[in-house]
């Protein structure tokens, strides 16, 4: 908990007064006329200021628990002090090929294969398309075919982002294809929209709020996003920072709830770092990562159902830079009580370059994270002298005892790819690298192939109605 009490509110309430007495700008007409008719009022020089009392008020209406359902409904998550959920999310516009070492622009081939190796990642719960399809230039087919790549490649929940609110009834349409066209998809949403509905500092996105509403409108749980620079475009304070991104969250809810109140909405805050040499985000820093992990306990103190970014590393690749800076910004989002740590694993370069291999690797470091998380038990069975008494007499350690064999797959968690053998044994077995374990563990999974929850009979109806580009996987 990075802030204290007096601090923590010091921060709310200078959120609350920048809404009040500065408020947002660029509001669309039509958003504007629901804004004002629930109190907000507009300033001499068209600001619309929302007022505390307004602002509060939505909060009440807004729930503070929202349940995401996956394409399985047994793998969903449910958000708002649940626990902490792990999820991709970004939109890198370059892979790092390893055949080749090399990056290359992403295609949808590329998020086929990120999302299908987030279906077999224990410690990641849920996928926010980590790529940009490049390979495709028309903006429906675009938005079309990262829905239906996402959707086929995992049953967890994912979400999906939009170039324009006229994507959303096709691509909600195809979603109902998907689940066999018998239900609303509003019935099991599966599939979050991911909108931008601001442009720091304090100004609406035009097309994101019309995004916003088109989703909502379709029975989508939304996820806004706010992600201010310090330094840039947010106070260069961290403590002004997240005033801002928190007074731009709240304008957020308040939009939500004039569109349709108590709609299942969740936030995400991520106060990005500038590198005041260059101007250049950094999201592998110190900063970065207390940012993050402040954002969380603002947002969990409002009772807002939330997303928080971490693991953005800097490095360019998957070395020890790539490792500290995930690791502690995660961790730090993490224990923090982030209801979703997003953009947190698979991705290299300041969240421009994604890689199914550093996925693998992440899942890895996210497994002992979320461990660490969980804390220690104290119960009474594992305060027992009776049993020290038996060993410290008898063969003098536990690894027979019966309590060991109980405990060893509930008390600890073992990596997939890290390697715990001893040097001499590494050596001998030629001295495997992390990277290639990883390279081979992706192997596996792409050629298991499909993984098998979505119909066949659902994906011939889905090609037969749009232009799907996603070749047929056996």
């Amino acid at each position: 908990m990075p802030l204290t009490p007096g601090d923590l509110d010091a921060v709310v309430d200078h959120a609350f007064a920048m809404l009040a007495d500065i408020g947002m700008s660029a509001t669309p007409d039509r958003f504007a006329a629901l804004l004002v008719d629930r109190g907000a009022r507009f300033r001499d020089d068209g600001r619309l200021l929302l007022g505390r009392s307004m602002v509060e008020a939505a909060l009440e209406r807004a729930p503070a628990v929202v349940s995401v359902p996956g394409f399985d409904p047994d793998r969903g998550i449910t958000v708002g002090r649940r626990g902490v959920h792990i999820g991709t999310g970004g939109a890198a516009t370059q892979t790092l090929d390893t055949e080749t070492g090399e990056y290359r622009d992403s295609t949808l081939a590329d998020l086929w294969t990120m999302m299908r190796v987030v279906d077999e990642c224990a410690s990641i719960h849920y996928g926010l398309r980590p790529v940009v399809a490049r390979d495709i230039a028309d903006d429906l087919e675009l938005d079309l075919n990262t829905a239906f790549a996402a959707a086929a490649a995992t049953a967890k929940p994912i979400g999906v982002s939009f170039t324009a609110a006229s994507s959303v009834d096709p691509v909600v349409d195809m979603l109902e294809l998907a689940l066999g066209g018998d239900e609303p998809f509003a019935c099991r949403p599966f599939a979050m929209a991911v909108v931008v509905h601001v442009v720091p500092p304090l100004r609406f996105a035009a097309e994101g709020c019309e995004i916003m509403a088109r989703a909502i409108e379709r029975g989508m749980i939304v996820q806004t996003c706010s992600a201010g620079q310090a330094g840039a475009t947010s106070p260069p304070s961290l403590a002004g920072a997240l005033a801002q991104g928190l007074a731009e969250i709240l304008a957020a809810v308040v939009l939500a709830d004039a569109i349709k109140p108590g709609h299942p909405c969740i936030h995400a805050f991520m106060p990005f770092v500038s590198d005041l040499r260059s101007g250049a985000m950094t999201g592998g820093s110190g900063e970065a990562a207390i940012a993050s992990a402040a954002a969380a306990q603002l947002l969990r103190a409002l009772e807002i159902p939330h997303a928080v970014s971490a693991g953005i590393t800097d490095s360019k690749a998957p070395d020890c830079q790539a490792g500290y800076e995930k690791g502690y910004t995660v961790a730090l989002a993490a224990h923090a009580g982030a209801d979703m740590v997003q953009l947190s694993v698979g991705m290299l370069g300041s969240i421009m370059v994604a890689s199914p291999e550093a996925l693998v690797v992440d899942d890895d470091m996210c497994g002992a994270i979320l461990r660490s998380v969980r804390g220690i038990e104290v119960a009474p069975g594992y305060l027992d002298l009776a049993m020290v008494d038996s060993v410290v007499t008898g063969d003098g350690h536990y690894l027979a005892h019966a309590q060991t064999l109980e405990l060893m797959r509930s008390e600890y968690v073992y990596p997939e790819l890290g390697n715990r053998a001893s040097v001499e044994e590494w050596v001998a077995a030629g001295r495997p690298q992390l990277w290639d374990r990883a390279r081979s563990r992706v192997c596996e999974i792409i050629a298991a192939g499909r993984p098998g929850h979505l119909p066949a009979s659902a994906e011939a109806a889905i090609r037969s109605r749009f232009p799907i580009r996603l070749p047929t996987v056996a």
